[in-house]
Order: C-alpha cells, then sequence, then structure tokens
C-alpha cells in the first residue's frame, strides 16, 4: 500500500514562497508518475504540475514560470516550490501518485496567499 504524506503549507503574502514536500512511503516504480494538484473552494480539483522518475515534467500554465516540481527518487520525495505567490493559488494541495496500481492521493495540505 503506498501511502503519500504532504507538508510545507501555511499563510504566506502576496508576492512570497513556499516549498511543498510529499513524501512516499511504500513502493513506488518507475513508471509512477508524481504531481500535486489543488482545489480552491467551490473550483474542481485541478493539475498544477507533475513529473516522472527520470524528471519530465508537466506544468500547468496557470503556474508556469512560477512553480517548480523536483523528485528525489532516493528519498521517494516530490517537492513543489512555489515563487511569485498570487492571491489565485489559494487552495489544497494534494499530492498524486498515478501508475500501474492506480491512483493515490494523500491528505492535502492547505495553503492561503493573502494581500
Amino acid at each position: 500500500q503506498l501511502q503519500l504524506v504532504e507538508s510545507g503549507g501555511g499563510l504566506v503574502q502576496a508576492g512570497g514562497s513556499l516549498r511543498l514536500s510529499c513524501v512516499a512511503s511504500g513502493l513506488i516504480y518507475s513508471t509512477d508518475v508524481i504531481g500535486w494538484y489543488r482545489q480552491a473552494p467551490g473550483k474542481q480539483r485541478e493539475l498544477v504540475a507533475e513529473i516522472t522518475s527520470g524528471g519530465s515534467t508537466n506544468i500547468a500554465d496557470s503556474v508556469k514560470g512560477r512553480f517548480t516540481i523536483s523528485r528525489n527518487n532516493v528519498k521517494d520525495t516530490v517537492y513543489l516550490q512555489m515563487n511569485s505567490l498570487k492571491l489565485d493559488d489559494t487552495a489544497v494541495y494534494y499530492c498524486n501518485c498515478r501508475g500501474r496500481r492506480g491512483v493515490y492521493w494523500g491528505q492535502g495540505t492547505q495553503v492561503t496567499v493573502s494581500s
């Protein structure tokens, strides 16, 4: 069984930065894609960024140039570096792992950007 645990959320002023971490406990396959999604109140959950074990990334247009995703395969940890945060970035951020076993989600971490 795979568990994903997020950390690093919090309250930050607009223009500030945060780094989210997602630690995976359990077996990670090299074909697993790990990513970050977010869900704001009243909105659908949306992809923010995802990364393969080889380092290929897919970044949402809304955060491109501001957010960076990285992966440490030894530590089974994925990071989301968020810079130049905007009010619209306020959401619960979820770690996601998808692969041949299916899809797994973390419990989420709140990111709140204030003016």
